[in-house]
Order: structure tokens, then sequence, then C-alpha cells
């Protein structure tokens, strides 16, 4: 009887099973060409977890076909996790998102569950399990939330899975093949799903000019200089490749191609100084030559990474919002969608890299106290105080208390403090934030990869007058007073301002010129490796 009971329980599951799996699915056919050696990524799943997501997360079931189109599209290999932890575009649309809910106000998009394990995940330095449950969940939260969003974004829920999909790449591509992708959909009426970012285009303009001048392209490297650098008056066979490749970038009008380094030549080094984020100074030293030295075929990759990071960018509006380019060290301040003015800026170093990500200013505090992290305390401060007498005191220090056997140590507000004379808030999970230094001399490096992972400012003073300049009573002279009070003052903005932390090391500026940055975190390295065909 037993037995009878057990075989009628489990032909019962089974036909539930299967009457749950009778919804409709996709057309498409599992791509079997996605491989562990041909993918994008190694981490595979098993089909059948959809249907037990889809049985414990029911408010995704108006996208099951989408779902199940999309995996078969891949073969079932993970899109959000590679096997170093989470991808670069997990951070992307989880910005994209934000940015969605805060524009329009939708806070019913937000699912909290995915938020709670982004975060649990993005503090951690793991290599991910396929059969790990929570891996696997997450993986399954984010692509059901990614059309969602998309849905809601792209007006409609019949979305196209495999055109959606070119959001996240299945498998590496040879590098020539999407070059000529990329070319032919210029020709093309716009991607339903194209980006609404006006860099995407220009990106993709660059590219069909770096295809055109690879042809053109010598094999001749420009030997190093073995002085200081080469000048206006000085001659060379050098400086004749020197110009010769200055005009196949456009950066140097005309066909001279003479030994004598002339005014035409210090302009045009000059320009494409400033393109490569070095000193425009027009003396051509091996820091240029280097950068004169990039095989094009280098450049057009880096162009196609950098064309990946665009497609996740926000939809360009015509409101107020600041945008930091991590490797460019530079604040840019939008008003009403056009460049209001730029800001120097020194960001995280390598060890200590700042996190991209989405965030709404809120505040600003005057004279701020300095609560120094945790970490720096237990790597640093500890150390210091049992090496130098009278440590705290010298450096302006105070014990506010304890966590277990470390203090917790505050920097009072003055001159000397580590965050300046005031720093700026916009609230986030990594506790990144604006602020002034009292290390001015900084900012005239060229490479500015030097904090613990907040952003210093420039000009701090001059950022504060302009969030603040609908405020009559906070003059010039107010706001210098506030700088120098002996304990913090903090203001609230009546309105936030969207904050934009970056990675571009390529992208075309507001005159129209293609910049290019080195690699400072080496995004751009992790996301060739997954990208391209060896």
């Amino acid at each position: 009887m037993k037995i009878r009971t057990l075989l009628i329980l489990c032909v019962s599951v089974f036909f539930l099973f299967a009457c749950k799996s009778k919804r409709k699915r996709g057309a498409g056919l599992t791509d079997s060409s996605v491989t562990r050696k041909s993918s994008f990524n190694h981490l595979f799943f098993d089909s059948t977890y959809i249907d037990y997501f889809l049985e414990q997360n029911p408010q995704y079931e108006p996208f099951s076909e989408q779902l199940d189109d999309f995996y078969r599209h891949r073969n079932f290999e993970f899109a959000w996790f590679d096997p170093k932890g989470l991808a670069e575009q997990v951070h992307n649309f989880m910005n994209l998102q934000d940015n969605y809910i805060s524009e329009f106000k939708d806070s019913a998009m937000a699912n909290p569950e995915l938020q709670r394990l982004h975060d649990s995940l993005d503090e951690k330095v793991f290599k991910p399990v396929a059969n790990d449950s929570i891996i696997l969940k997450t993986e399954l939260l984010l692509t059901a939330q990614f059309f969602r969003y998309a849905s809601k974004v792209y007006k409609g829920s019949d979305i196209d899975a495999q055109k959606l999909g070119w959001f996240i790449p299945r498998k590496k591509v040879d590098l020539s093949a999407l070059l000529s992708a990329t070319l032919a959909s210029k020709t093309k009426d716009p991607e339903q799903y194209a980006p609404q970012n006006a860099e995407y285009k220009k990106l993709q303009e660059y590219i069909g000019r770096y295809v055109d001048m690879q042809k053109m392209e010598t094999r001749d490297s420009i030997p190093y200089v073995s002085k200081k650098g080469w000048k206006k008056g000085d001659s060379s066979l050098a400086i004749s490749k020197i110009k010769k490749r200055l005009q196949l970038l456009g950066d140097m009008p005309g066909k001279d191609s003479s030994a004598v380094y002339d005014t035409a030549l210090s302009l045009a080094a000059s320009a494409f100084q400033k393109r490569m984020g070095l000193l425009p100074d027009g003396v051509i030293g091996n820091k240029m030559i280097a950068e004169l030295n990039v095989p094009l075929s280098k450049r057009i990759r880096q162009l196609l990474i950098n064309l990946e990071r665009v497609r996740w960018m926000p939809a360009e509006n015509d409101s107020n919002y600041i945008l930091v380019n991590l490797p460019e060290y530079k604040m840019h301040v939008y008003e009403r969608g056009k460049p209001k003015f730029d800001m120097n800026v020194i960001v995280g170093s390598a060890a200590n890299s700042t996190v991209i990500f989405t965030g709404r200013l809120k505040n600003i505090v005057f004279s701020p106290y300095w609560n120094i992290p945790e970490s720096i305390v237990r790597k640093e401060v500890m150390r210091d105080m049992q090496m130098i007498p009278n440590y705290l005191a010298k450096n302006h220090m105070e014990i506010t208390g304890h966590k277990g056997d470390l203090p917790e140590i505050r920097q009072k507000p003055g001159a000397d403090n580590s965050l300046g004379l005031v720093k700026f808030l916009f609230p986030n999970n990594y506790n990144i934030y604006f602020h002034d230094t009292p290390n001015r001399n900084l900012f005239e490096q060229n490479s500015r990869n030097l904090s613990h992972g907040c952003i210093r400012l420039g000009e701090p003073k001059k950022f504060a007058e302009y969030l603040l300049r609908d405020k009559p009573e906070w003059t010039s002279q107010s706001i210098d007073a506030a700088m120098h009070l002996s304990t913090e003052k903090w203001v609230t903005l009546d309105k936030t301002v969207p904050v934009f932390l970056v990675y571009f090391t390529a992208w075309v500026d507001d005159n129209g010129s293609l910049n290019f940055r080195k690699d400072i975190y080496g995004h751009d390295e992790k996301m060739g490796e997954k990208l391209f065909e060896n």
C-alpha cells in the first residue's frame, strides 16, 4: 500500500511538473556552438533550473519565453558571472536600473532581494561555482530583472531575447568579425534596442576612421629619445616619422615630412598630448612616443571595449548632472545637459580602486571630521601609533570609542584634515564621496590614481559655490567661513544631483576629439580577454 501510494505521488508530481513546464517557449534551438572553449564565460547551468526559478519567482512568469530563449541562445552559459566573480555588466546594469528608478520615480521596479544579493556578492572576492544555489539564483534574478527593465524602457513585454542578447556577449568573437558587424550597423536603421546615448554613435564613427587608417599604417616604430625630448628647432629622422604619424592620426594637417621640429609640429604635438592625457607642452618625450607607437589594431580593440560600456550608459537628457571619468582623472559638471565646467580629480589607486556606480549628491559637509575607516586604522594608524610618539595628537586625531579591540578614531576639522575643508556626500554602499585635500601638489601630476578610493577635488570651493548657487545666503565669504569652523556643518541640497562614476579609456569629448587613456584598473584587459579570441 505504501509503495502504491508512493508511485501515485511520484506520478502526480511528474504531471504537475509537466503541466507547469508546458508554458509557451521560444522557437529558438539551443546553440551548441557555445562551449567552454568558445564562450565569453565557462560557467554553465542545467536548463531545468529555469522552471524551478519561475515557480519560486512567479512575478517573472510574463518573461518566461524570453528567459528560456535567452539561455538557449547561450547554451545555458552564465551571463552575469565569470570565473573571477561578478562581471562588469552587473555593475553597469544595476547602475542603469537605479538611474531609471530615480529618474522616473518608479520604486516598483526595484527588487530588494536582488539588491541584497548583489551587495553581498559585490563585497567579496570569490570564484563562482555553477551549482552554487546563491550564485545561480542571482544569475537568473539579474536576467529576469533585465527583461523587466527592458519591457519598461523599450515599451512592451514582447521583446526579442536574441536582440537584447547583444548587451551581454555569449561567446568570444573574432575581432575582424566584430568590426564588420559594428561598421555594417552604421548603414542600417537604428537597432530597436540601440543605446540612447550619443557617445555610442561618436565612437562608432571613429572605429570606421581607424579601420581606414589601419590600411595606411606602416610598421616602422618611432625610436625613443635619449635626451629630455624633441623641441622646436631640433632635427632628426625620427621627427619626420613623428610628423607622418600625426598626419595619419589627424592631429597635423598637410603633408610636410621634413626632419625639422617647426611650429606646425609643436601645435600638433600639443593636440595629440592633450588627447592622450599627457602634459600638452609640445615637447616630444618618450611618453608621447610610446603613445604614438601604439598599433592601430590595439586602438581599435580599445574602442570596441569602450563601445561595449557605452551600451550601458543612461539615455542622455537635459538635466543637471555630474560625471567623473576615472581614467581621465576629471569631473565634468553638466547644466541642462550642456557642459558647465570641468575639474581635475584624484581617484583611487589600483589597490584601492574607485568603484564605478551611480548615485545622487545630497549633502555638503563643511569643516568635516574624518572618521577613519576600520581598514585604515588597522593597517596604518595602529602601526604609526606604535612607531611615532604622540601620533594621534600630532595629527589632530582622537579616539571616540572602541569596536572590539580596535579603537574608533577620527581626525578633527582643520587645514591638516585628510578630507580638507569640505566633503560632498552621495549615499552609496561603497562609502565613496568627493572631498577636498590638504595635498594640493598632487594635482600637478598627470597620473592621479593616488587615493584610498574616494575622489579628491581640485577646486572644492568652486564646486560648493556651484551647488549652492540658488541660495543667496551662501556667498563666497560665507562658504569660506564655513570651511574654517572648529566643528562640522551640514547642508542638505533642496534637490539631489545625479552623479555618474564611469570608466572610459576611449571617448569622444565635447570638441569632437577622440581621447585615449591608460587602463588604470585593468578593466579593459579583463573585458578584452572575455570578448576576443586569442
